[in-house]
């Protein structure tokens, strides 16, 4: 046990809902086995809390919230990090759909700054980019973009420029997703754009071509054509205004003691940032983003209301463009960034897609993503069928949430 359970009085688990319709005694099986393995983490001490909400053609039949070394309710809010690159691959989806942006547009097109970059080959020197860079290139990671934590020469030039993951959008000496963009392109790639995978600033630069294109804020796209349209009142840029209470505290273990990183009652996630970043800006709730989750294992539309059509719903969530290059380091950091193996998964828009699931039960065509603070959701539109697991623990991964709940959630889905 780590000391997350030590440390702390534990709050009481607010335990489980079983919604009406939820089916046979298989189903309630394993939706409950699901919930009871998320909730060992949290007895364990892996986890501080969790909550978990799993829904079938947009019927939510199962909310279970386990507290621990915090409370968490339906009404609590989370840094959902990564978790916001799949909602920002939607809305530039949701910009081809209106006919106002292709995938293969050159990145310079819409941001001059990207028609000179450079690559970085070796040591020596660098040198000028293979093809152009387009927006297919940010929403699959295949770049050549880095980030502040990779470890190599783009890293280190990041830095020096004030684009220190987690607290770059607060500073206002950036200048915005202008300037933002600015000081990524005056840095050389990893490798030529489409030759490889790498982790990196890619869906910032998608937010900067969301808001050429629509010509309003990123943020402001968002609310108009995905937020408002789900009922995703909770979501945004930063919490909503007098929800202090409400934004759960971020933990994370180290040398076996837990250790509190930022107290939700004073979050910076409670002031809006400078810069809305398309990476990891987003703060939302278990049932928000299970609504979002909801549209995409839907085809597109929720509640009666049409988001996107059900062709742009299959362009997201499939594999995109060639796959040999990007699996190596794709497989790799799935492993991290989903709380679970990478095998058998392939790049889609933003996430990623299953292909062949070598592990056990599963759909093809399943999407999924996760976050930073071991937030996961997956979405599988050939059954209708959308989970999403909450929490607040540094770095993800460190629990295999998606290996353990993934088997048992398709066994109450009657083994899709």
């Amino acid at each position: 046990m780590t000391m997350l359970n030590r440390r702390t009085a534990l709050a009481a688990g607010l335990g489980l809902t079983l919604w009406p319709g939820t089916g046979s005694a298989q189903v309630r099986d394993g939706w409950e086995q699901a919930s009871q393995a998320l909730k060992a983490f949290v007895d364990d001490g892996s986890l501080p809390f969790a909550s978990i909400r799993v829904a079938r053609h947009g019927e939510t039949l199962l909310e279970a919230f386990h507290g621990g070394a915090g409370p968490v309710a339906a009404d609590s809010l989370f840094r959902i990090y990564s978790m916001t690159k799949p909602v920002v691959a939607a809305a530039v989806v949701l910009l081809c759909e209106e006919g106002r942006l292709s995938l293969e547009t050159p990145v310079g097109d819409i941001i001059p700054a990207f028609t000179r970059l450079t690559v970085a080959v070796d040591e020596a020197g660098n040198t000028e980019p293979a093809r152009p860079m387009t927006v297919a290139h940010l929403l699959t990671h295949s770049s050549g973009i880095s980030n502040s934590w990779n470890g190599d020469a783009a890293s280190r030039a990041y830095r020096e420029a004030g684009l220190d993951a987690g607290t770059w959008m607060f500073n206002p000496a950036i200048g915005g997703l202008e300037g933002f963009a600015e000081k990524i392109a005056a840095v050389p790639l990893r490798f030529h754009p489409g030759d490889g995978w790498l982790y990196g600033y890619s869906l910032d630069i998608a937010g900067l071509v969301i808001q050429r294109v629509s010509g309003q804020s990123l943020g402001s796209y968002l609310r108009a054509r995905l937020f408002d349209p789900l009922g995703m009142r909770d979501t945004g840029f930063s919490a909503p205004a007098d929800s202090a209470a409400r934004m759960t505290d971020l933990w994370t273990v180290r040398n076996g003691a837990a250790i509190v990183v930022e107290r939700g009652a004073t979050s910076a996630s409670l002031r809006a940032p400078q810069t809305e970043s398309g990476s990891a800006g987003l703060v939302s709730s278990l049932g928000d983003y299970g609504r979002f989750a909801d549209m995409l294992a839907c085809g597109g539309a929720l509640g009666g209301v049409t988001v996107m059509t059900p062709e742009s719903v299959t362009l997201m969530t499939s594999a995109y463009g060639p796959q040999d290059k990007v699996a190596a380091g794709l497989t790799r950091f799935a492993a991290v960034g989903l709380g679970g193996s990478g095998a058998g998964l392939a790049q889609a828009l933003g996430g990623v897609s299953t292909l062949t699931d070598v592990a056990g039960p599963g759909s093809r065509g399943e999407y999924s993503w996760g976050g930073a603070a071991s937030t996961t959701f997956w979405a599988a539109p050939d059954i209708g069928l959308s989970v999403v697991v909450m929490t607040q623990r540094l770095p993800s991964g460190s629990v295999p949430l998606r290996d353990t709940l993934r088997p048992l959630i398709y066994q109450g889905a009657g083994g899709a």
